[in-house]
């Protein structure tokens, strides 16, 4: 008898990252600096958790993607809470180090947004690849390119959603949540840095994963 997707157990290691993340979720959803911002950059939040929570024992997940998922959406909703552009790693770092974020990096822009983008291609290429393997394994030079391309074309039409966003609510919430800091190339550097991160993933979780299989078969 075959058994549904849905009734399969989530493993122990997503139902504690899960129980983690919802409680950082509630914690950072608490007064947010800009609630309207928080609203709209949760959306994703509020879309791909529940199909997760629903689906992802059907998808046969390693622990190690579960661990990538949370860590990704866990940065998500940090930016989320103080919206991206405004995200204090700067204060943070001087708090734990004791020194000046300028004087040992230099000043400038807000970086965090740039670092989610490449993060989401490092650690997305795990759970990608699990999927494509599960629902339509490609073979040969398609396993290094469908994963790399699959999360390329995802980060571009995040842009273009950003873009669609700023453009209905405009004013100060549309500023808010395209999150350019007067940079006309933001997201063509957004999309190259998920597209760099995709690579080195790709690059990475393959052959690690290869090493895994023949471990478990040694």
């Amino acid at each position: 008898m075959s058994v549904s997707s849905a009734s399969l157990p989530h493993s122990r290691t997503a139902r504690v990252l899960g129980i983690l993340f919802a409680l950082l979720w509630v914690a950072l959803a608490i007064d947010p600096r800009y609630r309207q911002d928080w609203l709209l950059e949760n959306v994703l939040v509020l879309v791909a958790v529940p199909l997760l929570a629903r689906f992802g024992p059907g998808l046969r997940l390693s622990d190690a993607s579960w661990a990538c998922l949370f860590v990704f959406f866990s940065l998500h909703v940090i930016g989320a809470h103080y919206t991206y552009s405004e995200v204090p790693y700067q204060g943070w770092y001087e708090a734990l180090s004791g020194r000046s974020f300028a004087a040992d990096f230099g000043a400038g822009r807000n970086q965090y947004d740039r670092v989610v983008h490449f993060l989401y291609g490092l650690l997305m290429a795990l759970p990608v690849m699990e999927l494509l393997d599960a629902r339509a394994r490609p073979t040969g030079l398609w396993r290094w390119l469908v994963p790399v391309l699959f999360l390329v074309s995802h980060g571009s039409l995040y842009e273009l959603i950003e873009w669609g966003a700023a453009e209905i609510f405009g004013g100060d919430l549309g500023a808010a949540y395209l999150g350019t800091q007067g940079d006309v190339w933001d997201a063509q550097k957004d999309t190259a840095l998920a597209a760099l991160g995709a690579v080195l993933g790709v690059s990475f979780w393959l052959p690690w994963r290869a090493r895994s299989r023949d471990s478990i078969r040694a």
